[in-house]
């Protein structure tokens, strides 16, 4: 069973200001690696076949650092001389990576071997751990494997995106006390002790607008994981529809409130005021960055309200003496897109397309959060043994489930009458 445990962090200032120049450097250690895949890419595919102007040599890990698969570096896992490398190439040219014997690296790997050679050239990255430097470049990694899965392309990192770094191997905890490497014990609110048995895997500290955080992974192999009932067993279900006035409507008649954490007057307008302060304080001076700071406290303290909330809500609908719940399968970002732009053919001015009523609509949408509510649905239910089924929610709402008839006119705002 693998599983994670959120605590909060008491460093003193000498380790919050070196886990604050960590987290700068590796920003600028991402940003360079980005940086350089993108450049290689370029030489290669776009720039031509060519690696040297002048000399017109084919770009191949032969005679330039520039291969196909990844970045400047080493592109071999054995370093070779270039004599070696020829006896090992059947032919003129090394065409297919097969060629040689000893297989290519991919781009991770590549950065990773060269970090020995940035800390020599850089010094002063010798003081940041070198798991934290490893799981950096693999966080990038990460992200080019999002892109190739359908995702945006990775971008590059600035202050308010790059807030975290990960330990993979070394942390230990005794007591309210836990030992990072490279920065020592630090005391921590150890508000769920681990059970004992498990194993700390890997640790990321993050920051956020009121203090360090350390998400730590634990796992038991002895522990087996959740394991959902089957359908084939399943004898009750009950449904879950997700809305704005009321936060979720169940099959049952039971209906759930939707508290408005951020969108009610009274958050909207303390939202404001802080906002307000800040545009009349001058540009990047203490007494700035002192009210932002007071603005992100106030988003922190609405986010715990909601996850709160919502962890609560899921408890009561899990609860219930069902075997199966089940959820509309929502595009939620599809939903907060903005409204197409609509131009007038003769003028060429843009029309009203219902955007600026659409907005109040979006922000009630982000501040349900249906999507973390679901999620916390189906990590309650895992663990109960209960499945979670996510249903098309094409026409669930004016289609009548025992007739079959489907008509706008059967739905009036929040009741369900069947017109057939």
């Amino acid at each position: 069973m693998l599983t994670n445990y959120v605590y909060k962090l008491q460093p003193n200032v000498s380790q919050s200001t070196e886990m604050g120049r960590w987290i700068d450097m590796l920003r600028s250690h991402y940003n360079w690696c980005l940086n350089d895949r993108i450049s290689q890419y370029n030489q290669q595919f776009i720039q031509g076949e060519y690696c040297d102007i002048r000399t017109k040599a084919t770009a191949s890990p032969i005679t330039c650092c520039v291969s196909k698969s990844g970045a400047s570096g080493e592109p071999w896992k054995e370093d070779k001389t270039f004599e070696e490398t020829l006896q090992s190439v059947q032919g003129e040219y090394c065409l297919l990576p097969v060629d040689l014997k000893n297989p290519r690296r991919s781009s991770g790997d590549v950065q990773i071997t060269a970090l020995p050679q940035l800390k020599k050239a850089r010094p002063w990255y010798a003081d940041v751990d070198s798991t934290v430097l490893q799981q950096n470049v693999k966080r990038l990694d990460t992200a080019y494997e999002n892109f190739f899965n359908g995702q945006g392309f990775p971008k590059f990192k600035n202050r308010s995106n790059f807030t975290s770094f990960t330990y993979q191997m070394g942390v230990k905890v005794d007591g309210n006390k836990i030992y990072l490497p490279k920065l020592g014990w630090m005391s921590f609110h150890n508000s769920r002790p681990i059970p004992p048995g498990f194993v700390i895997k890997a640790a990321t500290v993050r920051k956020r607008s009121c203090g360090w955080y350390i998400s730590v992974r634990i796992e038991d192999k002895t522990v087996p994981d959740y394991i959902p009932k089957p359908l084939s067993e399943v004898n009750k279900v009950i449904g879950c529809d997700l809305g704005i006035v009321k936060l979720v409507h169940l099959s049952d008649g039971h209906q759930i409130d939707n508290p408005r954490i951020s969108t009610n007057k009274k958050t909207r307008r303390m939202l404001k005021v802080r906002q307000r302060r800040v545009s009349r304080k001058k540009k990047n001076s203490n007494n700035q960055k002192k009210v932002s700071s007071s603005i992100g406290r106030l988003h922190k303290k609405i986010a715990d309200k909601r996850q709160a909330y919502q962890w609560k809500i899921a408890n009561i609908i899990v609860s219930r003496n069902v075997d199966a719940i089940g959820v509309e399968d929502l595009n939620i970002a599809g939903m907060l897109r903005r409204c197409k732009v609509k131009i007038d053919e003769n003028t060429g001015r843009f029309l009203p397309n219902g955007q600026s009523r659409k907005k109040s609509l979006n922000r009630s949408i982000s501040d349900a959060s249906w999507n973390e509510l679901i999620l916390k649905i189906e990590y309650l239910a895992a663990k109960q043994g209960k499945v979670v089924v996510k249903i098309n929610p094409k026409n669930s709402s004016i289609e009548c489930r025992n007739c079959g008839h489907t008509d706008k006119s059967n739905r009036d705002k929040e009741k369900f009458l069947c017109f057939m």
